[in-house]
C-alpha cells in the first residue's frame, strides 16, 4: 500500500509485509480456563459479629474452638460466594490477612449451615424474608411494662418467629418500676414461656445466668430499654440510649445488629435495631403447631387446609379433642395462630 514502510523506512510495494507487522490481539490467551477452585485448607473459622456496607466484622475461633476472646478481623465476601447472604451470628471460614491490624482485609470463603434462623418480613404482605440473626440459641423479647405500654401483638409475632426458627423465646420485661409484671406475664403462662424481670432496680444476676453459655439475640421496639439492658450486661458496649418521645415511640438508637461478648467470654448477646413491625408473611399454621411436641401428632388427623383455629373457622380441627394441659396449650397457641392466619389472608 502507498505510504507503507518496512524496517528502516524502506517503502513496501503492494501487500508485502514481514513478521514485524504482525499484531497480536491482547487478552486472547490459548490456555483454557479452569473450573478448579482453591480448597482453602488454611481457612480459619469464626463468627460474624457485625455487618456494615459490604464489610463483615468476624471474631476468629481461638485454640479452644470458640470465639471467646478471639482475634477480630474485617472481611469482604469472596467472589465465589456470589450474593450469598451473610448476617450476624453466621459461622464462616476466613482466609487472607488474619492479623486483625488496622487497614487489613480478609475474605469470607464459606458460610456454614445455620442451626437456627430468626426471620421476619417488613409487613404481612411482603414476600421477601429478611434474616435478622443466625445461630442464636435464645431470643429475648424485650418489652417495657410502661412508657411505651406493652404490646401483646408484637410479643406474639416474635414468639411465632422464635418457635419456627428454632430459638428458645424468653420474655424480658423492663421498666418494672412503672408497672407490675404479673398481669402481662400471665397472658403467656400456658406456653411455659420463661420470663425475666429486668428493670433498672431489679437484680441483674438472673439475666446473666440466663445468657451465660449461649448466643442470645435481643429484639424489641425502640424505647423499651433494650440498649440500656445491653449496657448493663456488657458494661463496655457503649450502645446509645435514646429518650422516649412524647408520643410513646422511641428513636432508633441501634441501627445495625451487633454481637457483643459477655464479660469473661461466657457468651454472646446480639443487639438488634429497634423494630416497628414484625411481618410473618411466609409462616404457615402447620409451621407453628409442629414446634410443639404435644400438638404435632394431633394435627395429622386435621382436614386438608386446616388453620387449627377451631370452630367456627375449622369445626373439624383435631386439636379440639385434646384435654388437660394440652387443651390449655392449644388455646395459647391459637392466640399466636391468629397472627399467622391474618398474615396468610393478607
Amino acid at each position: 500500500m502507498a505510504g507503507d514502510r518496512g524496517p528502516g523506512g524502506t517503502p513496501l510495494s503492494g501487500r508485502q509485509f514481514d513478521e514485524s507487522d504482525v499484531r497480536i490481539r491482547p487478552g486472547k490467551g490459548t490456555r483454557p480456563r479452569t473450573k478448579t477452585r482453591p480448597s482453602h485448607d488454611d481457612a480459619l473459622e469464626g463468627m460474624v459479629v457485625s455487618v456494615d456496607r459490604g464489610r463483615w466484622g468476624c471474631v476468629l475461633d481461638g485454640p479452644d474452638g470458640t470465639s471467646a476472646g478471639g482475634i477480630r478481623v474485617v472481611c469482604m465476601r469472596a467472589r465465589e460466594l456470589g450474593r450469598t447472604p451473610i448476617v450476624v451470628g453466621d459461622r464462616v471460614s476466613v482466609v487472607g490477612d488474619m492479623t486483625g491490624t488496622v487497614d487489613t482485609l480478609a475474605r469470607i470463603v464459606k458460610v456454614e449451615k445455620r442451626s437456627t434462623v430468626l426471620r421476619r418480613t417488613a409487613d404481612d404482605t411482603d414476600p421477601y424474608e429478611r434474616v435478622v440473626v443466625a445461630n442464636a440459641s435464645q431470643l429475648l423479647i424485650v418489652t417495657a411494662l410502661a412508657d411505651p405500654p406493652p404490646r401483646t401483638g408484637f410479643v406474639e409475632r416474635a414468639l411465632v418467629a422464635a418457635y419456627v426458627g428454632g430459638l428458645q423465646p424468653i420474655l424480658c420485661l423492663t421498666k418494672s418500676d412503672l408497672a407490675d409484671a404479673d398481669e402481662f406475664r400471665a397472658a403467656f403462662v400456658d406456653l411455659e414461656l420463661p420470663v425475666l424481670v429486668a428493670g433498672r432496680d431489679d437484680p441483674l444476676q438472673p439475666v446473666l445466668d440466663t445468657l451465660t453459655g449461649h448466643v442470645s439475640a435481643l429484639i424489641g421496639h425502640s424505647g423499651v430499654g433494650k440498649s440500656t439492658l445491653v449496657n448493663r450486661v456488657v458494661p463496655d458496649a457503649y450502645r446509645a440510649v435514646g429518650v422516649v418521645s412524647g408520643v410513646g415511640k422511641g428513636r432508633h438508637t441501634s441501627t445495625q445488629s451487633v454481637a457483643l461478648e459477655l464479660p469473661g467470654g461466657s457468651g454472646w448477646v446480639i443487639d438488634t435495631p429497634g423494630i416497628r413491625s414484625f411481618g410473618l408473611a411466609n409462616v404457615a399454621p402447620d409451621d407453628l403447631v409442629n414446634t410443639f411436641v404435644d400438638l404435632r401428632d394431633a394435627i395429622e388427623d386435621c382436614p386438608r387446609g386446616c388453620t387449627h383455629l377451631g370452630p367456627p373457622t375449622d369445626p373439624e380441627c383435631a386439636l379440639d379433642a385434646l384435654t388437660g394441659q394440652a387443651e390449655r396449650r392449644v388455646e395459647a397457641v391459637r392466640v399466636l395462630l391468629h397472627a399467622v392466619v391474618h398474615t396468610e389472608n393478607g
